[in-house]
């Protein structure tokens, strides 16, 4: 009698943390949104070389294409928090995937570098609300014992995505134009903002928080001179100097907005983005690992490409396919991770992950004079598969988890926010 019982609650507990048909759909289609922006942001990689001569630009001059995107991001995404709060879900995904649709259509088209790098920026603000849009659907919807499957496959959008952007980029340019890199995308985009405005519903209730101007105003230079400093590093022709001087007034300008959050929540007034999450030291741990796990998956499948078909003279579809073990390791993992941390905890994996990091620091250097074989690239990418599926969704759920003891304010930008800082590099002179 007493394991019919037992047997008959663990059922129904099942049963009860099974999210509804509307929850799965609602997530089911920002995933896939999700999915198509994040996929842009590192389908560029590859084409860079490629656009230099096509349009006749200098290195400096095509790096801005990457450099403006991340920019944008990072000064859009600590805005989104007051929109998700403000805003319906589905006039903010509306707003996103448009925004995106938009930019993806000017660049589909654009007969130079000159539209080429608006209709880059216009990409990257649809793409800054829709990440952060994503986090904080899944955080209201999904209870705590089932975020760590649905983390694991949310992190195939946010990790495998950019993975097999350089692949398809490489494949593309191997033998069309450019263009077809955007054309290709564009219908994807579309049918997604036509499906979600139709079938999306709202999560939610809109709130009436007042917008800080102040807050926005120094959240521009923060993060903007943040990302722009980091940039700039490695470039010879300016020197580390202006690099430095870039990161330290968005330094100065990131503890000013701390301090403007901070004395806003204190005299009971909103905040842009609620910071008292960073006092559980669970929540900075989780947030600095993601970070450091963001900077060497986007540091990986940008800065690879670009040096080996620069340095090493490989073509675009050899480079993509070099970096394709690596995508399609880690969306296959990204379930079972979920489920091991929903049943042990994130800290049965994420310490094994570190000491995997360490096995792939010491294990894939670069060398000059050494060949490059496709092979030996694909030995060593799943190394950086298992490192980066065991990370992300044990830090994200961790994140999530604190996150909702303190609201939604700052789901937006921390979140968000390490995919932008974590996604900008430079291009190497």
């Amino acid at each position: 009698m007493g394991l019919v019982s037992v047997t008959t609650s663990r059922e129904a507990g099942a049963s009860h943390s099974r999210l509804p048909a509307r929850d799965r759909q609602v997530i089911g289609i920002l995933l896939v949104a999700a999915f198509v922006v994040i996929l842009n942001e590192t389908i560029m990689s590859v084409a860079l070389p490629r656009l230099m001569v096509d349009l006749d630009i200098s290195a400096r001059t095509v790096q801005w294409l990457t450099t403006a995107f991340m920019l944008t991001m990072a000064v859009v995404i600590p805005t989104t928090g007051f929109l998700l709060q403000r805003i319906s879900t589905r006039t903010v995904f509306i707003l996103a995937m448009g925004l995106f649709s938009a930019g993806t259509l000017l660049a589909a088209v654009s007969p130079g570098f000159w539209m080429l790098l608006p209709a880059r920026i216009v990409q990257a603000s649809g793409t800054a609300v829709m990440i952060p849009l994503l986090m904080t659907t899944v955080l209201t919807l999904v209870p705590a014992e089932r975020r760590g499957v649905v983390m694991g496959n949310i992190s195939i959008a946010i990790s495998v995505a950019p993975a097999i952007g350089p692949t398809l980029s490489g494949l593309v340019l191997q033998f069309l134009s450019w263009r077809f890199m955007f054309v290709l995308v564009l219908p994807i985009a579309l049918a997604s903002l036509v499906y979600g405005s139709r079938r999306l519903v709202n999560v939610g209730q809109a709130g009436r928080q007042r917008l800080d101007i102040r807050s926005v105003l120094l959240s521009i230079p923060a993060f903007g001179g943040l990302v722009y400093g980091l940039s700039q590093l490695g470039r010879g022709a300016s020197g580390p100097g202006v690099a430095l001087g870039f990161i330290a007034f968005g330094v100065i300008c990131l503890v000013i907005f701390g301090w403007r959050q901070l004395r806003l929540t204190r005299g009971g007034r909103d905040p842009l983005l609620d910071l008292r999450a960073f006092s559980y030291p669970m929540f900075s741990v989780s947030i600095a690992l993601l970070c450091l796990a963001m900077l060497a998956l986007f540091g990986m499948v940008i800065l690879l490409p670009i040096y080996l078909q620069t340095v090493r003279g490989i073509g675009s579809l050899a480079t993509g396919l070099m970096l394709l073990p690596g995508g399609l390791l880690m969306g296959l993992a990204g379930p079972t991770v979920g489920r091991i941390i929903d049943r042990h905890g994130p800290r049965l994996l994420t310490i094994p992950a570190l000491a995997v990091r360490q096995c792939k620091r010491q294990n894939t250097d670069l060398d000059a004079d050494r060949p490059a074989h496709a092979a030996d690239a694909w030995a060593r990418l799943p190394i950086h598969a298992v490192l980066h599926r065991r990370v992300e969704p044990a830090t994200a759920v961790s994140v999530f988890t604190r996150q909702r003891d303190l609201g939604h304010a700052a789901a937006g930008g921390g979140c968000g926010g390490s995919c932008a800082a974590g996604s900008d590099h430079g291009w190497p002179n």
